[in-house]
């Protein structure tokens, strides 16, 4: 049986920066200490002029103490870290992603790691192979396969330019106008990594070489 591996590759490379990024939400709550959040809505990081960019990043919670809010985003996180970069062929993985990034919206992770949990989830679901393939013709899906690594590249470079370089230019040069720079971050790595997504379902669509089939 054929293993997906520029999906299950691109689950759990884009899986371990939702984990990053709700450990830090869960750890800025935690530095908040034993107290109740201002509202449902709050900053993760009040005050904090190295968030200043992304307006102390937002998060939300259920929780009625910060404290408790920020370690289970912290436990969530690293749960959804190590399930999506050890277990994103299973089968059941890309549900487990999807409910795990809901739990961590609602404990404080963030608006933006549940919301790429999620979107790595969906992803999660195609990473086993399916009967069928490919409706694309071959030579089309072979040449977007190839051009997955370069997405899958760019897509990084695209998220880590968004966090932590949003904040790293906000404060080495000063971002006059991060309001409308951060939306154009966001956008740019969310095109890039549906590029990605897309060209390694192609990859991964095209069948193996006939030498690997026998070996299996």
């Amino acid at each position: 049986m054929k293993t997906r591996n520029a999906t299950s590759a691109t689950v759990s490379v884009f899986g371990s920066f939702v984990g990053l990024a709700g450990l830090e939400h869960g750890i800025g709550e935690v530095l908040q200490g034993n107290v109740a959040p201002a509202g449902t809505v709050f900053p993760s990081w009040p005050g904090s002029a190295f968030f200043r960019s992304v307006a102390g990043e937002p998060a939300m919670t259920l929780v009625p103490n910060l404290l408790a809010s920020g370690i289970l985003s912290i436990l969530v996180s690293l749960v959804f870290l190590v399930w999506a970069v050890a277990f994103p062929h299973r089968k059941h993985s890309g549900l487990v992603l999807v409910l795990l990034s809901i739990v961590l919206l609602v404990v404080g992770g963030g608006f933006g790691p549940p919301l790429l949990g999620i979107v790595m989830g969906v992803t999660a679901t195609r990473v086993r192979p399916r009967a069928g393939g490919s409706h694309l013709p071959a030579g089309l899906r072979h040449a977007l396969g190839a051009l997955w690594p370069w997405f899958l590249a760019a897509a990084i470079a695209a998220w880590l330019l968004l966090m932590p370089g949003t904040m790293l230019l906000d404060h080495f040069f000063g971002l006059k106008n991060p309001d409308t720079l951060v939306p154009v971050f966001f956008l740019t790595a969310l095109a890039t990594l549906l590029l990605a997504i897309f060209t390694g379902f192609a990859r991964d669509s095209e069948p193996e070489p006939l030498g690997k089939q026998v070996r299996s």
